[in-house]
């Protein structure tokens, strides 16, 4: 969004680490955008459809999805947010420790916008994040809520 707008990110990751990695990228990148966080597929799915603990929800704007998650996984997820005409235009950018040929072929397949490999090593995982902060944010043109 080129008017630097502030944007509700959804993090959908069951790992504390990288939780903590994350919000350390937006923190130190100065990032203004809110980020919330489901822990499990379901958590997930509550946040988007405004359900339970969630009903006050903002509409996502972006997501930044693990794709091994409890209860739903990442694929099962994107698939629902994709096939949903409500959510389907919410770009999805798998962020995962699998580098497998297959799951990323799969996520193009159910339509994710970026499939990130999380990196091992602490500072270039938090300049990852920021990458794909810089890019949703100040380069593309996100459909307004």
């Amino acid at each position: 969004m080129c008017d630097l707008e502030q944007i509700e990110v959804l993090l959908v990751e069951d790992d504390p680490g990288d939780e903590l990695m994350t919000r350390e990228a937006f923190e130190d990148n100065k990032i203004r955008n809110r980020l919330h966080v489901a822990r499990d597929g379901e958590e997930a799915l509550d946040f988007l459809y405004h359900r339970g603990a969630h009903a006050d929800a903002p509409p996502a704007d972006l997501i930044l999805l693990d794709l091994n998650l409890p209860k739903y996984d990442g694929r099962q997820i994107l698939e629902r947010i994709k096939s949903d005409p409500e959510l389907a235009h919410v770009p999805v950018v798998i962020l995962t420790t699998s580098s497998s040929e297959e799951d990323i072929l799969r996520s193009y397949k159910l339509h994710a916008n970026a499939y990130v490999t999380k990196p091992v090593d602490v500072e270039q995982f938090i300049a990852a994040v920021r990458q794909i902060d810089e890019f949703f944010v100040s380069v593309v043109k996100l459909p307004r809520r």
